[in-house]
């Protein structure tokens, strides 16, 4: 917008638009002449052109001097008839907010008059409802104070008899408190009776290990010891007549156990020998002067007794060439082998093996299977004479089975024989029941099958 004066100009007006184009132009050319007149050394040709510009410039403005002035008089008119517009849209709004005030003052005062007429009737149900609640809720508290007395009625009554009958199971469970106590204290007292039995043979058993001791403590008791051990393995793995115990060979000397074993090897003798001595000082050596010493005394008794088990038991052409010594306990026989190979070595250099109750029972098992071998190598011939008999007898049973065969084929066929026989005299049977004499005589001359005579 423009403000000339008292009059606005819009910018979107075309007419206001052409102003503005036409003295921009002017002031351009204003411009133009003024450089122009600057320009003094300009030729007179230039000067009457521009003159002559200048002439057709100025009827130009003055003919928009007149259009201005038309387009003042249009837009006073125009500016007239929008005020007279705007006061008659004034009047007209004023008509219409009146009416539109008169129906909103009577809707309201038709809201008022419905909204009391409501009020009205909803207090009359709202006390009415209250009054029809008060008198369900006077009933309702009527009836549950009638139950309510009568559960507690029911609630005593039920108190009243759980608290009997917890009296009474205290009663059962003091009771039964008071037997399983002494139950109990009857218990103890027989544990307490097995327990002072326990330590009797407690005592027992420290007599008898200190009995033990003792006996291991004397090399003759400690030798016996280990004789009746070998007694007893050799005893359980070999038969009766396959050993001799305290068998005196040749030389005079008696060995401990002579296993007859056939030759070869022959047989074989087993020594029990029982270096307790060197074993137990190696055992409770603390020091290693100790655990040295100990050490030799160990080896020295074990080598003095692989060579009298070799120079006393190993006769040529009487026993094997190698004999057994028995070590009765498996302590000695693994610190042996297991820090002592060098005396093992030893003892097989002089053909003596040395073994303990377990090697020595897997030892003699071998043995049995080799005497066991050995009788049955004796018993060969007994053996195929037997075998022999056994053969003529099985012939005997086939030949006696391939009679009883021909006899059962026989007999089959006589049982099929007497089986069509049977038929035919049935039939026979069935016709004379029903009287047919002309089939029975036109039958009699087929063929009739004899049964065998067996008388």
């Amino acid at each position: 917008m423009i403000q000339i004066g008292d009059t606005s100009y819009s910018l979107q007006d075309p007419v206001v638009v052409m102003v503005l184009a036409v003295g921009f132009v002017l002031l351009l050319m204003l411009v133009l002449l003024i450089t122009s007149l600057r320009r003094a050394g300009q030729t007179a040709q230039t000067a009457e052109m521009l003159a002559h510009a200048l002439g057709d410039m100025s009827a130009r403005v003055d003919h928009l001097a007149n259009g201005q002035g038309q387009l003042e008089g249009s837009l006073n008119s125009v500016a007239h008839q929008q005020t007279q517009s705007a006061t008659q849209m004034t009047v007209l709004m004023e008509q219409r907010l009146g009416e539109v005030q008169l129906r909103l003052h009577e809707d309201l005062s038709k809201v008022q008059r419905n909204t009391g007429e409501n009020l009205a009737h909803m207090q009359q149900s709202l006390a009415d409802n209250m009054a029809a609640q008060q008198l369900k809720l006077s009933e309702t508290l009527g009836q549950n104070q009638v139950r309510l007395q009568e559960n507690m009625a029911d609630l005593q009554m039920k108190t009243a008899r759980n608290l009997t009958d917890l009296q009474e199971k205290m009663n059962v469970a003091l009771s039964g408190s008071a037997k399983n106590t002494a139950t109990s204290l009857s218990a103890l007292q027989e544990r307490l009776q097995t327990i002072d039995k326990a330590q009797e043979n407690i005592t027992k058993l420290s007599g008898d290990v200190l009995t033990l001791q003792d006996i291991l403590s004397n090399k003759q008791t400690r030798g016996a010891f280990g004789e009746i051990q070998l007694t007893d393995i050799v005893s359980k793995a070999l038969p009766k007549d396959s050993y001799t115990l305290q068998a005196t060979l040749s030389n005079g000397k008696r060995a401990d156990c002579l296993i007859h074993l056939p030759n070869p090897p022959g047989p074989i003798v087993v020594d029990a020998k029982f270096p307790l001595e060197g074993y137990e000082a190696l055992r409770n050596s603390t020091t290693d002067a100790q655990v040295v010493e100990a050490a030799r005394q160990l080896k020295t008794s074990v080598r003095k007794h692989i060579k009298d088990i070799s120079e006393k038991y190993i006769l040529d052409g009487e026993t094997a060439d190698g004999a057994l010594m028995f070590l009765p306990s498996e302590a000695i026989y693994a610190e042996l082998h297991a820090n002592f190979p060098d005396l093992v070595r030893e003892g097989f250099a002089a053909r003596v093996w040395i073994v303990s109750p377990t090697t020595c029972m897997a030892t003699l098992n071998t043995m049995r299977a080799i005497l066991k071998d050995a009788r049955m190598r004796e018993q060969a011939g007994a053996i195929r004479k037997e075998l022999s008999m056994l053969s003529q007898d099985v012939e005997r049973l086939g030949t006696r089975v391939g009679n009883l065969d021909r006899h059962f084929g026989q007999a089959a066929k006589d049982i099929e024989e007497i089986k069509i026989s049977s038929d035919k005299a049935g039939k026979r049977a069935r016709r004379l029941d029903n009287f047919d004499f002309e089939e029975l005589a036109q039958d009699g001359t087929g063929n009739v099958v004899a049964l065998p005579d067996k008388s």
